[in-house]
């Protein structure tokens, strides 16, 4: 069985995020145990399973491929950088071309495109923002001021805003405490100090009770962050960059499709663009 292993949201190998992509023959899912030890023995934040669903299946799915994620110890809901992943191991091999790539996932169907410009574009639900007190915690597991919080629906993931991009970078949180928030993961942001670096606002994600110690770029965060920003820097068009400060680091486009809803009701899509690059093209031995 082919695996791969693919860094996205960058243009050079080991940096992005590195996803794991199992490229599945059969018409049926294997046992979900067999995924789960996979996804430990590859130790990556996630690692994505693909199969091409049966041709009576496509239009009731209405999508070509049913696509699942899973951390070292759960399976996740929704994951950008291993969704494009995918989509890149897909038509490196030739089994999709540069038209729309239709995922069928617990977050309903997914596309991915290739633009002209070599990116993979992912259009994804944006996710509901909900202002909330800070929770009870959170400033001492992050060892910094939060100066805004909110909750984010089904991503079920708690955004943090710090003062300034330097808290972002500097950051060292208490991994064990942030466990004890009410959430599967946080996210801390800031705007950019200086918009020439080519980037809107910077982000760290910490999701250490899914065990992701810290993500290095996380897609599906950013379908809360990108309605965030839009709103505070005042971007009707909804067109924004955001860096992951990461060790590794990794920079998404982001381009928000409201049909004029307001952007913080989470009812829109948003659209993330990044490379991505292949470092490991592999045969798994051990079969479902």
């Amino acid at each position: 069985m082919r695996i791969k292993i693919i860094d996205a949201f960058t243009e050079r190998p080991f940096a992005g995020n590195p996803a794991a992509v199992c490229l599945l023959e059969g018409p049926d899912w294997p046992a979900e145990r067999w995924m789960r030890q996979v996804a430990r023995e590859m130790n990556l934040s996630e690692t994505a399973f693909v199969r091409p669903l049966p041709a009576e299946e496509v239009v009731r799915a209405g999508a070509e491929w049913a696509l699942r994620w899973f951390t070292p110890v759960t399976e996740v809901p929704l994951c950008g950088h291993g969704t494009l992943a995918t989509a890149h191991a897909l038509r490196t091999e030739g089994l999709i071309d540069d038209g729309p790539a239709r995922f069928s996932t617990l977050s309903g169907v997914l596309t991915a495109a290739t633009r002209t410009d070599g990116t993979i574009c992912l259009d994804f639900p944006a996710a509901t923002l909900q202002s909330v007190e800070i929770p009870a915690g959170l400033e001492e597991a992050l060892g910094t001021r939060v100066v805004g919080c909110w909750t984010t629906g089904a991503l079920d993931v708690l955004v943090a805003l710090l003062r300034s991009e330097h808290s972002v970078r500097g950051l060292s949180p208490d991994l064990a405490a942030v466990t004890c928030q009410d959430a599967r993961g946080v996210v801390v942001t800031a705007q950019a100090e200086d918009a020439s670096d080519g980037y809107d606002f910077v982000s760290r994600y910490f999701a250490p009770a899914a065990g992701v110690a810290e993500d290095p770029v996380t897609g599906s965060a950013h379908t809360a962050l990108a309605p965030l920003w839009a709103e505070r820097l005042d971007r009707p068009d909804g067109v924004l960059t955001g860096y992951q400060a990461s060790p590794r680091g990794g920079l998404i486009r982001c381009e928000l499709r409201t049909n004029g809803i307001p952007p913080a009701e989470g009812r829109g899509r948003v659209l993330l663009s990044g490379h991505a690059v292949t470092v490991l093209d592999g045969t798994l031995h051990s079969t479902p």
